[in-house]
């Protein structure tokens, strides 16, 4: 891939970023060109690496472009046109940095969602076209319980899952769904914003890290004089942010938030590993009282043309045995708590791969390839009613 402006760039060293040059971000950068396409074949990622061709992920394959394989040095100057100051640090001092950036097409502006990283000492990206429209929960799939977790005043709402498996689009929907609803105030702190939402009812107020504000700790403290209803406040990645998020809770905000966790049950425990185990009867007391729904999610292809990605969902929402439950240590029965807690619009992972199996959008080897427990999915197909245990 040759540079429409190579001779306006210095080289970059071949074993390592131009970490000393200057390299200006102009105003077509070419790593565009890609973005373009990505926008074209309405591919959700694109993954380059060097030595390779770039790849699209598009209906869940990875498949690459018809074009030479992209040797370290564009690489490195298709990173540095696109990166700022801040995030040209962050990458040398850390490895790896996100960023926002947006591409102009056909009269349109798309965001994408960027990692830079490093791997085996060269440069990688993955980048996640931003859906423009943000979809509602019919459009999306979703139970009709998830209006429900809307409707809280006060308290948190958690997105629980793995990378790419749509935690944010649900949320974004559910903010989107408060937003033609209620006259509120919305402010979301975003590492990087993914949804940029259109006010209706509700004043939204977006803040991005490193460009808005210098970092998480003085949004939230900002946040606190800029009188929000309802914040959303990204990944729980640390001890900080939680601690940060759940006082948002306590003190009368809804807060939604996201992260990384196989379920909804197994949430607790991920939640705790963030702090020495003299705090963890300090954050149970917390969770019981401030937690209002923790939401597992999956996506699993589909075998229809649309959609082509449903969402399996598993959701707990802390009742009286919930709460209970987890005050008392006893994660190993939250399982159960959900399967009795159904006429509340809880679930577990085994009764959405159960809905979909039957409305024939997914395949039972799909189904039985991501259930947590497959023989009781299998009895659930067969039409034999599956016994909960008792739990208290």
């Amino acid at each position: 891939m040759a540079s429409d402006a190579s001779e306006s760039h210095p080289e970059p060293s071949p074993t390592g970023p131009p970490s000393r040059l200057k390299v200006v971000r102009p105003v077509n950068p070419e790593i565009d060109k890609l973005f373009k396409i990505q926008i074209k074949m309405e591919a959700s990622d694109l993954h380059l690496q060097v030595g390779k061709p770039a790849m699209l992920r598009i209906r869940g394959t990875i498949r690459e472009l018809e074009m030479p394989p992209i040797d370290e040095d564009t690489m490195w100057r298709m990173f540095y046109e696109i990166m700022d100051d801040r995030n040209k640090r962050i990458f040398e001092e850390n490895g790896g940095t996100d960023f926002a950036h947006i591409v102009p097409y056909d009269g349109v502006t798309w965001r994408f969602r960027v990692n830079l990283f490093r791997q085996l000492s060269m440069p990688g990206l993955v980048a996640r076209k931003v859906e423009r429209n943000i979809p509602n929960f019919e459009g999306l799939y979703l139970p009709p319980v998830m209006v429900e977790l809307c409707q809280y005043d006060q308290g948190m709402v958690l997105l629980a899952g793995v990378t790419g498996s749509g935690k944010s689009t649900t949320i974004a929907s559910m903010l989107d769904w408060i937003n033609h609803q209620y006259r509120k105030h919305v402010l979301t702190i975003e590492d990087p914003i993914e949804f940029v939402y259109t006010p209706d009812k509700c004043l939204i107020n977006q803040r991005e890290l490193g460009m808005d504000v210098k970092n998480f700790h003085i949004a939230m403290a900002h946040a606190v004089r800029e009188d929000p209803d309802i914040m959303l406040v990204g990944e729980m990645r640390d001890r900080a942010t939680f601690e940060t998020a759940i006082h948002a809770a306590e003190t009368g905000h809804l807060v939604f938030g996201t992260i990384h966790a196989s379920s909804a049950p197994g949430t607790i425990g991920r939640i705790l590993d963030l702090f020495p185990s003299d705090m963890h009867r300090a954050i149970r007391s917390s969770l019981g009282f401030n937690m209002r729904a923790i939401v597992g999610q999956k996506l699993l292809k589909t075998i229809v043309d649309k959609p082509p990605r449903v969402p399996i969902v598993e959701i707990m929402r802390f009742n009286p045995t919930v709460r209970k439950l987890v005050l008392e240590e006893k994660d190993e029965k939250l399982s159960s708590a959900i399967r009795i807690g159904r006429d509340e619009g809880m679930q577990v992972f085994n009764d959405s791969l159960y809905s979909f199996v039957q409305r024939e959008l997914i395949s039972r080897a799909a189904a039985f390839e991501i259930s947590p427990n497959v023989e009781e999915l299998k009895m659930m197909l067969k039409g034999i009613e599956v016994k909960t245990p008792a739990i208290l």
